[in-house]
């Protein structure tokens, strides 16, 4: 017989412990002014340049009345600047302030250092462990997707590698005029991905919108502390929902959480949208190189981002 109400203890005591073991009990978080909430938000707006409040309260699932106090607060000490979006005046983007931005450097390392010294008396093997069953909770808890606005974000499932070897082709011929070496160079890349998956270092994310598959990115090994963010690709159709800023976001949370302290990446300067993606998420460009790939004259470029 299930005893559901031990069940129910369980989740609670939980909860307990893990809200007392990451500090969101104190009144400060990190050793710091600010609540859990407006940390939160402050990692949001480093990260999401451009954010809005809606999206904010969307994401957070925050009291319109409390984020809106937040946001004022955070205006008044010169943390957030407002303005009106390019693409519609009525839509109002935030963005970290320059004072904004030092403040919150130290705040991100702070977190960043103490799940380190969490971290650092467990083997290998038991971080691995850990890891995994975060993501267990994840996937149990969250149906296995991350879902925003009939976005969902899923794991790779068979079938998935060629649907993202043939848009791939397809897209870049039609855009671009890439020629049938770019497709043979997307295969090699998701055949060695399947071939040499590694479930602890390396994931594949499959972006539906609606039910239908539009996007993809690849997280994958580059050695022990490098990781490789690859195959960015979002659809025609779905362009505007920021499925490629929510895509990357999902592979640089995993890289961190899994224990890499960089990211890299490698693309063409023609690639004017994912290039604002790349740079707006932190990315560095560290080198550029002509080359002559897929039937055209272009730069590569290489990108970096420190863990």
């Amino acid at each position: 017989m299930v005893d559901t109400e031990a069940r129910i203890n369980a989740v609670r005591a939980f909860n307990r412990f893990i809200t007392r073991h990451v500090g969101a009990l104190n009144e400060g978080l990190l050793d710091s002014s600010f609540s859990l909430t407006e940390t939160r938000i402050l990692y949001e707006l480093a990260h999401r340049p451009g954010i809005t409040a809606s999206d904010l309260r969307r994401d957070l699932g925050l009291d319109p009345g409390y984020l809106s106090r937040i946001l004022r607060n955070f205006r008044e000490r010169g943390l957030v600047d407002t303005a009106p979006a390019q693409s519609d005046a009525r839509r109002q983007e935030l963005t970290l302030t320059e004072t904004g931005q030092r403040i919150f450097a130290p705040l991100n390392q702070r977190s960043r250092d103490e799940v380190a010294t969490m971290l650092a008396p467990l083997s290998d093997a038991d971080q691995a462990r850990l890891v995994e069953a975060m993501r267990t909770v994840e996937t149990l808890i969250g149906g296995g997707t991350t879902k925003t606005d009939g976005v969902v974000l899923r794991p790779h499932r068979p079938g998935d590698m060629g649907w993202v070897i043939h848009r791939h082709a397809a897209l870049y011929a039609q855009e671009y005029g890439w020629d049938n070496s770019f497709e043979a160079m997307v295969a090699e890349v998701a055949a060695g991905f399947i071939r040499n998956f590694d479930p602890e270092r390396e994931r594949c994310w499959i972006a539906e919108h609606d039910g239908e598959p539009v996007g993809s990115v690849f997280v994958v090994r580059a050695d022990e502390t490098t990781a490789k963010l690859r195959l960015l690709y979002v659809e025609p159709s779905a362009r505007g929902l920021g499925i490629g800023r929510r895509l990357v976001d999902e592979a640089v949370a995993y890289a961190r959480a899994t224990g890499y302290r960089r990211m890299v990446l490698w693309t063409n300067d023609i690639l004017t949208a994912a290039r604002r993606i790349y740079e707006t998420g932190g990315f560095t460009l560290i080198e550029s190189e002509p080359h002559h790939s897929f039937g055209h004259d272009m730069v590569g470029e290489t990108w970096a981002l420190e863990l």
